[in-house]
C-alpha cells in the first residue's frame, strides 16, 4: 500500500468521517436481505472504536436520482449495523445541515453515527465542491473504506479528500487493493483467468490488460458464443455480439502470437427458450441446433476447465459460466466455485471479482474457502483493466 491507512495515523479522539458501501438490497418490508457489505466494513469500524475515535459513516443506497425517497433510506442499514456491533447506532435524517453538524459535534469517543443516503442530493454524484466542503466539516480526518465506489469520482469519494486531510484507507480498502495488486503485479505462475458473463464488450479492457500478464484464459458464459462464431462455428440462437466477432478473432490471434492459451468450451447445455423449464440437452459446441441457444457450459467443459484450474498457482475469476439464476443452467458456474475452493485448499491464490461472481460463490456457501472475494463489481473490473480508480488516487500518499 502506497497510501496511508488507518494503521498509519493516531486517530484517538478524532471525529472520523468514513465512507462505507452500504448499498445493500432491501425487501418490501425495508429489511436488509444481504449484509455482506456491512459485515465487510466491521473490521475498520471496530478498529476505530477501539482507538477511541468518533465515527461518522456515510454511504449511498440505490439510485434515488437526487431526491429524497424513503424506499432508499439507509435506516435499515443502521439497524443491521447496530445488531452486528451489538451497540446503539445513531442515525441522521440527512447527510448535511445544522442538525447533522450538531449531532456530529455532540458525539463522544466510540460513538457511531450513520448519515442518510448521500444520493438524496444530486450534488453527491456531481462531485459538487460546496457539497464536499459541507461534508468535510463533519470530521477531523477522512477514511474511505468503500472499495465498491472507488471507481466513481463523487463528492464523498474524491471531493471530501480535497478538504479533509489526511485521507486514509480503511482496512477493507487496504485488503482489496492488496489482493488485486498481488494478482496483477506479483502473481505466481501459471496465472489463469476465468471470464464469463453475457457480453465480451464489458470485458474487452480486462482481456487486453490481462493478456499481457496471464498464461491461460478460460472463456465461458454468453461471451463464449462470440468467440465460437469468430472460429466459424454455427451457434444456433445463442447470444452473440455481431459487432465484436472481429474483435474476438483478434484476441484469439494475439493470444496465439504471444504464446497464451485461450480455452473455449467443448460442450454446452442448450435450451429452446430463455427460461428454466425449457426443453434442454447437452451438445458439443460444434453441433448446436439452429433453433436452440447455449445457456451453460457442459460437463466435458467443466472437466476441462477444472483440469486447467488444478494446475494453476494464481486464478482470477470474473463472470458466471451460464445463466446461473436458473437452476437448470447453473451447474457450470457452481462447478467453478467448487474447483476454486479445491484449488485454494491446495495453496492457489484465488481472487473473485464482485458482482455476479461474488453472488455465485456466496450462494454456493464457499466465500470463505477462497483467498479473496471482492466487494466491488465495477471497481474490481476497472482495477483489472489497469485503470486508476479516482477514490484510491484521492487518498493521502504515505510519503
Amino acid at each position: 500500500m502506497k497510501k496511508m491507512t488507518v494503521r498509519d495515523y493516531d486517530i484517538q479522539g478524532k471525529r472520523t468521517l468514513m465512507r462505507v458501501d452500504f448499498n445493500v438490497p432491501l425487501n418490501d418490508a425495508g429489511e436488509v436481505t444481504d449484509d455482506t457489505r456491512i459485515v465487510a466494513s466491521l473490521p475498520t469500524i471496530k478498529a476505530l472504536i477501539e482507538k477511541g475515535a468518533t465515527i461518522i459513516l456515510m454511504s449511498h443506497l440505490g439510485r434515488p436520482k437526487g431526491k429524497v425517497d424513503p424506499a432508499f433510506s439507509l435506516r435499515p442499514a443502521a439497524d443491521r449495523l447496530s445488531s452486528l456491533l451489538d451497540r446503539d447506532i445513531a442515525f441522521a435524517d440527512d447527510c448535511i445541515g445544522d442538525t447533522v453538524e450538531k449531532m456530529a459535534a455532540d458525539m463522544q469517543p466510540g460513538d457511531v453515527l450513520l448519515l442518510e443516503n448521500l444520493r438524496f442530493h444530486r450534488e453527491e454524484r456531481d462531485n459538487d465542491e460546496q457539497f464536499a466542503r459541507t461534508l468535510a466539516k463533519l470530521g477531523d480526518v477522512y477514511v474511505n473504506d468503500a472499495f465498491g465506489t472507488a471507481h466513481r469520482a463523487h463528492a464523498s469519494t474524491v471531493g471530501v479528500a480535497r478538504f479533509l486531510q489526511p485521507a486514509l484507507s480503511g482496512l477493507l480498502m487496504e485488503k482489496e487493493i492488496g489482493n488485486l495488486n498481488h494478482a496483477l503485479h506479483n502473481p505466481e505462475h501459471p496465472f489463469l483467468g476465468i471470464l464469463g458473463g453475457a457480453k465480451i464488450s464489458g470485458k474487452i479492457d480486462v482481456i487486453s490488460n490481462l493478456l499481457e500478464r496471464i498464461d491461460i484464459f478460460l472463456i465461458g458464459g454468453g461471451m463464449m458464443f462470440t468467440f465460437l462464431k469468430a472460429q466459424g462455428m454455427e451457434i444456433g440462437s445463442s447470444l452473440v455480439e455481431k459487432d465484436k466477432i472481429a474483435l474476438a478473432a483478434d484476441i484469439l490471434r494475439r493470444a496465439e502470437e504471444t504464446g497464451k492459451q485461450v480455452i473455449l468450451p467443448v460442450d454446452t447445455i442448450v435450451g429452446r427458450e430463455f427460461r428454466n423449464e425449457t426443453e434442454r440437452r447437452t451438445v458439443p459446441v460444434t453441433d448446436i441446433p439452429s433453433d436452440m441457444m447455449g445457456l451453460d457450459i457442459g460437463p466435458e467443459t467443466i472437466t476441462l476447465f477444472s483440469h486447467h484450474m488444478s494446475r494453476a498457482r494464481t486464478i482470477v475469476w470474473n463472470g458466471p459460466m451460464g445463466v446461473f439464476e436458473m437452476p437448470n443452467f447453473s451447474r457450470g458456474t457452481f462447478a467453478i466455485t467448487e474447483a476454486l475452493a479445491t484449488a485454494t485448499a491446495q495453496g492457489v491464490f484465488t481472487l473473485i471479482g464482485g458482482g455476479d461472481s461474488a453472488s455465485a460463490i456466496k450462494q454456493a456457501g464457499l466465500e470463505n474457502d477462497v483467498t479473496h472475494v471482492s466487494t466491488g463489481g465495477g471497481a474490481s473490473l476497472e482495477f483489472l483493466e489497469g485503470k486508476t480508480l479516482p477514490g484510491i488516487a484521492a487518498l493521502t500518499d504515505k510519503n
